[in-house]
């Protein structure tokens, strides 16, 4: 199913539907737009017939200009059957030549009152967001201070448990058990919920419970840019596990790679305190501040003034 279809931007952006209205079910498939300058010139050969068309005010005073024969031939070449939409800025009179040529393609022609410029930001904006890559991951996503931190595992590990503990600590839920996640931009990630489990979460022995009717609205979040990955697993004694945080792992989602932890699971363990703190500290590594590192080069002083005690 298209993700996008004319119909969604003409809601969207409230825009006045002049003609082809048979074309209003047409797909959307880049959040490339395109202003049609050299085509109002004449050349066609690399139009792009796929892109929403924006007409402004130097697109169709360029076109008033033209010849009757030109101006026909011309606007009719710009509504083919790939063409999604053509919207016409700054509520400007639309070409009649125009009007009927997107009555026999069935091209949608839109008006908007807004300048093409500002158009074009909102309307991209919207279809990059639209349009983006998305995948769905078995885990929990929490708001902590600031750090969207994607906790995964087995099942039955205690995931949810601990994000019901983050939630009571006053962090906030975004999306428990199915995490939907798109990639906005080369390297950023924002997950959201499902719609059917929006701000619940499921408890064994308790069941479901609505995490925004029992603690507010402050203690959920419809989405979170994902920085951080946590996953639990059991805690396996003939494993090695990183004691100082030199290593860093990475966890790749569709083309973006986050900082992976690893954190061993076993009784007697506070993992909602680990993973608050494991989200301060990735904080305070992107402040330029990192305690294993400094640890490593006190360390190493000691060691190098030990051995020039020696000589």
């Amino acid at each position: 199913m298209p993700k996008v279809r004319t119909k969604d931007i003409i809601e969207k952006f409230n825009l006045e539907l002049i003609s082809g209205e048979e074309g209003i079910n047409r797909p959307i498939t880049t959040s490339d737009l395109s202003r049609p300058a050299l085509e109002m010139a004449g050349y066609f050969e690399y139009y792009p017939a796929e892109r929403v068309q924006l007409l402004g005010k130097t697109e169709l005073t360029f076109i008033e200009k033209l010849s009757p024969k030109d101006k026909e031939f011309r606007l009719d070449q710009l509504c083919t059957d790939l063409t999604p939409a053509i919207i016409v800025t700054r509520d400007m009179e639309i070409p009649e030549g125009l009007i009927e040529a997107s009555e026999r393609e069935s091209v949608p022609i839109m008006r908007s009152g807004q300048k093409t410029t500002r158009l074009a930001s909102h309307l991209t904006n919207y279809l990059e967001s639209k349009l983006a890559p998305t995948t769905a991951i078995h885990g929990v996503l929490v708001d902590i201070y600031g750090i969207g931190v994607l906790i995964t595992g087995k099942s039955g590990v205690g995931k949810s448990e601990t994000a019901l503990e983050l939630v009571k600590r006053g962090h906030r839920l975004v999306a428990d058990d199915c995490v939907e996640i798109r990639q906005e931009d080369q390297d950023t990630l924002v997950g959201t919920s499902p719609e059917l489990i929006e701000h619940l979460l499921e408890i064994r022995g308790l069941g479901i419970i609505n995490v925004m009717t029992l603690f507010g609205a402050g203690a959920v979040r419809t989405h979170k840019r994902i920085s951080l990955n946590i996953d639990l697993e059991l805690w396996d004694k003939n494993k090695t596990y990183d004691r100082l945080g030199l290593e860093e792992d990475k966890l790749k989602i569709i083309d973006t790679d986050i900082t992976k932890l690893t954190v061993p699971v076993r009784p007697g363990r506070n993992l909602a305190v680990i993973i608050e703190v494991a989200a301060m500290n990735f904080r305070l590594k992107r402040m330029g501040v990192n305690a294993a590192e400094q640890f490593s080069n006190r360390l190493a002083d000691v060691i190098e003034d030990g051995e020039h005690e020696d000589i």
